[in-house]
C-alpha cells in the first residue's frame, strides 16, 4: 500500500486553499505566532504549551482550544503512514519563526522524513512579496512542483536558530545572516527580528518608525484605515491584525485623533527625527524567545543588540 504525504502549513488560510485545490493528503495547520512572547527549546513539552496559552491570552484575549491543538498534532503520532512531508511557510518573520519551531518540533520527536520546502515570495511577473495564499491556483501549483528538499544541514541550521531565538543572546544570531541554506529568505527575516528591539536613538522598532511615517506622509482618516496600510506596507515582518492593532495602540501617543484624521503630534516628529528615546514611554514590553524587548537597544554604529542602560535620576 502506497504511504501518504503529509502537509504541515503555516495557518488555515493555506489549508483550506489546498482543499480547494483538491490536494487529498492530510494535512496539519500549525496555529502559532512564535515571532512573539516566550517561547522554550523544548516544543514537544507541556512547559512550553502552557507558557504559550498564558501568552496568547494575557496578550491577545486567545483561548487556545487544546482539544483541537492536540487532535492536529496527533497526525504527527503515526508518522510511519507518510512518505515525506511538505512544510508550506511564506517568505516573512512571522512564517520562518514558526518555521523553525515546527521543524525543531520534528527533530525533536525524531521524525526522519524527507523534509520539502514550499516557500513563497517573489513570484515572476509580479512586483510585491506573494503570500501562499495569494497565489493563483497555477502558481500556487508551480511552487508545489518547485518545492525544495531540505539537506541535513539546512535542518541543523534550523535546531540552531531554534535553540539560540529560546535563548538570551540573540546577536548570537548575526553570523547566520549569511548562511547559506535551502531558506532563501532566512536573512532578510533575521535581519529584520534584530530591528524588532528599539533603535538606541528613538526607542523604536523599524515597524514601529515606519508606522508613524506612514502617519506623517499619507492622508490617514482613522486607526483602521492606519491598520490598513501597516499590513500592506510591512516588508519582511507578516504581521497580523492583532499584532499590528496592538502596535498601533501603543503609537498612540504620538499622534492626535479626531473623527476623520490621525496627525503626528510634537512628540511623533522627534521620535522620527531621533531627538529622544521613547521605548520605556511607548511600553512595548514583548518577549521574542527568550529575550525581554526592552532590555536591549539596536545599535546601528554597531549593527548589533546593546545591553539597555536605564538611566536613573
Amino acid at each position: 500500500m502506497a504511504k501518504e504525504i503529509l502537509h504541515i502549513t503555516n495557518g488555515s488560510a493555506v489549508t483550506n486553499f489546498l482543499k480547494d485545490l483538491d490536494f487529498k493528503d492530510d494535512i496539519l495547520t500549525w496555529q502559532e505566532m512564535l515571532c512573539e512572547g516566550p517561547t522554550i527549546a523544548k516544543i514537544d513539552s507541556k512547559e512550553f504549551f502552557n507558557i504559550r496559552r498564558e501568552f496568547l491570552n494575557d496578550h491577545y484575549d486567545i483561548e487556545v482550544d487544546q482539544n483541537a491543538l492536540e487532535a492536529e498534532l496527533s497526525k504527527l503520532d503515526n508518522i510511519d503512514k507518510y512518505s515525506e512531508i511538505n512544510l508550506w511557510f511564506e517568505y516573512d518573520l512571522f512564517c520562518h519563526i514558526n518555521l523553525i519551531g515546527v521543524l525543531n518540533l520534528l527533530h525533536q520527536k525524531e521524525i526522519d522524513l524527507p523534509l520539502y520546502l514550499i516557500c513563497s515570495g517573489r513570484v515572476e511577473g509580479e512586483k510585491n512579496l506573494k503570500g501562499l495564499a495569494e497565489l493563483s491556483p497555477s502558481q500556487l501549483r508551480k511552487h508545489y512542483n518547485d518545492k525544495v528538499l531540505l539537506t541535513r544541514e539546512d535542518k541543523e541550521l534550523a535546531v540552531a536558530l531554534w535553540r539560540t531565538y529560546c535563548g538570551t543572546d540573540h546577536n548570537i544570531l548575526k553570523p547566520y545572516i549569511v548562511t547559506n541554506s535551502s531558506f532563501k529568505y532566512m536573512t532578510n527575516c533575521l535581519k529584520a527580528h534584530l530591528k524588532r528591539f528599539p533603535h538606541q536613538k528613538s526607542g523604536l522598532s523599524v515597524l514601529e518608525d515606519n508606522i508613524l511615517r506612514i502617519i506623517r506622509d499619507n492622508d490617514i482618516k482613522s486607526r483602521h484605515h492606519l491598520l490598513g496600510y501597516s499590513l500592506n506596507y510591512q516588508g519582511y515582518y507578516g504581521f497580523g491584525d492583532l499584532q499590528l492593532k496592538r502596535m498601533i495602540d501603543k503609537l498612540s501617543i504620538f499622534f492626535e485623533e479626531t473623527e476623520d484624521s490621525l496627525t503626528l503630534n510634537r512628540k511623533g516628529h522627534t521620535a522620527l527625527l531621533r531627538q529622544n528615546n521613547f521605548a520605556t514611554e511607548v511600553g512595548n514590553d514583548m518577549t521574542y524567545g527568550g529575550v525581554d524587548r526592552l532590555e536591549f537597544q539596536f545599535s546601528v554604529d554597531q549593527n548589533k543588540l546593546i545591553k539597555t542602560i536605564i538611566h536613573v535620576d
